[in-house]
């Protein structure tokens, strides 16, 4: 089973990328359960999001304290000391970064990934919306799942006014991902 975190802030789509995450999965055979983790907070407050997926039907229904995939869409979370806990040895961590650090953001950290995601969300979309720049960039690193089954997935997520522009999204957060690995140090 892959236990993948995200987080993101309340507007960020972090839900809804998890679940069109999910239903791709789901549409290339797996199976898929997602969950989001936040109380009564406003528009910009942190929330945690929770995907699972695995060949075989999951049970599981917990908060996820050690993931294997971290996802950070906010660069000012990425500094939170909560950002990337309990990442499992051999972790993948995809952030919302212009430029790639020069250290492992976290020790257990085997393959990083960055993209500018609110760059591309503020020229494709008008606003600062990171989900579906960041869904690009995590199947670009992970191969989880293909791209063009996302984006026909979005087909049903998104009216026809925003399906173009996320699309897009999508696709360059796949195209400008920049991918560091690290050695089993």
């Amino acid at each position: 089973m892959i236990e993948v975190r995200m987080l993101g802030r309340g507007g960020q789509g972090a839900y809804s990328s998890a679940e069109m995450l999910a239903a791709a999965l789901v549409k290339e055979g797996k199976y898929a359960t997602c969950f989001p983790m936040f109380g009564g907070e406003r528009r910009g407050a942190p929330v945690n999001v929770f995907l699972r997926f695995d060949d075989k039907p999951i049970r599981l229904r917990s908060q996820i304290y050690y993931p294997d995939c971290c996802i950070v869409t906010d660069p000012l979370l990425a500094r939170t000391p909560d950002a990337l806990k309990g990442l499992k040895p051999g972790g993948i961590v995809v952030m919302n970064l212009p430029d790639m650090p020069k250290e492992k953001p976290h020790e257990n950290t085997e393959v990083l990934a960055t993209v500018d995601a609110t760059g591309i969300a503020l020229e494709e979309i008008g606003r600062p919306i990171t989900n579906t720049v960041l869904i690009g960039a995590l199947l670009y690193t992970t191969g989880w799942a293909e791209l063009d089954t996302i984006l026909e997935v979005f087909k049903n997520s998104f009216s026809e006014r925003l399906l173009k522009s996320n699309i897009r999204c999508a696709q360059r957060g796949f195209e400008e991902t920049k991918v560091k690995r690290f050695g089993g140090d």
